[in-house]
């Protein structure tokens, strides 16, 4: 089996390549691409390299963890430990779904692939292995996406009860970093109209209005002012009195956007 060596470098390179960049991006790891570019070119190096030494199995995989680890650590240059060892992880565990993923389309495309110290030798068309690595890279860099968003949405909705006169309703409130309305000095929370009534009656008192930028312009909105918010954390229950409240464009599971001031001691 003729090997070339310069395709077998940049093979190896890309893929190494991208299963780090998607490592970094799993470990919200600012990514540095000349240290990217290094750790990619040594693990092509390895590639080439190593199967020219005739090691026993153990200490094949053994040399092969070590230089994963070394690749981490050349890309997630850091004062950190935490975000090192969550790079190294995720390298580790991509790495093993992308083998797992080619393993099963050399088996669906009948291609023959050679058992080594640790590692397959196989030839396959180009537009296989890279069509292959595009669709690894957009399912998990997205997929990352996605539940670093579902984390923070779930880390930023709390329970919150409110009081106004002789009702209290006990609703899901996030807390949104870009509410920044104040009316008076005071900071606004963003409701619903329909929760405004579930809260307030079907002839609240509006202590004013105040403009209320969306996706679809700017508005007008009245606000409204509450006896008492109480907020549930993870460090106990805050509570605050003469919250002001306006209407505002509020969906998903939550039917409340707090300001981010009510939070802070």
């Amino acid at each position: 089996m003729k090997v070339y060596i310069e395709l077998a470098f940049l093979e190896n390179f890309l893929i190494d390549g991208v299963l780090m960049f998607l490592a970094l991006h799993c470990a919200r790891v600012r990514v540095s691409w000349w240290r990217l570019a290094i750790s990619s070119s040594v693990g092509a190096i390895e590639a080439i390299v190593f199967p020219l030494f005739v090691l026993p199995l153990w200490a094949a995989y053994l040399v092969k963890f070590t230089g994963g680890a070394a690749l981490g650590l050349i890309a997630a240059h850091g004062k950190k430990v935490r975000p090192y060892l969550i790079t190294v992880a995720a390298f580790f565990l991509m790495t093993f779904a992308l083998g797992g993923l080619l393993t099963a389309a050399y088996s669906f495309f009948w291609i023959e692939a050679e058992a080594g110290q640790g590692f397959l030798v196989e030839r396959i068309p180009v537009g296989l292995m890279a069509g292959g690595l595009c669709c690894f890279f957009i399912f998990f860099f997205y997929g990352a996406r996605r539940f670093y968003r579902y984390r923070h949405a779930v880390r930023n909705t709390l329970d919150c009860a409110l009081v106004a006169g002789e009702r209290k309703v006990e609703w899901r409130g996030y807390a949104d970093s870009g509410n920044l309305l104040e009316f008076r000095g005071k900071p606004v929370c963003v409701t619903s109209p329909q929760a405004v009534f579930a809260l307030f009656g079907r002839h609240p008192h509006a202590e004013g209005h105040i403009r209320v930028a969306t996706v679809n312009g700017q508005k007008t909105s009245p606000v409204f002012c509450c006896d008492t918010l109480a907020i549930r954390t993870g460090g106990g229950t805050l509570e605050r009195h003469g919250v002001l409240i306006t209407v505002g464009d509020v969906s998903g599971d939550f039917q409340l956007i707090l300001h981010t001031a009510l939070l802070e001691a």
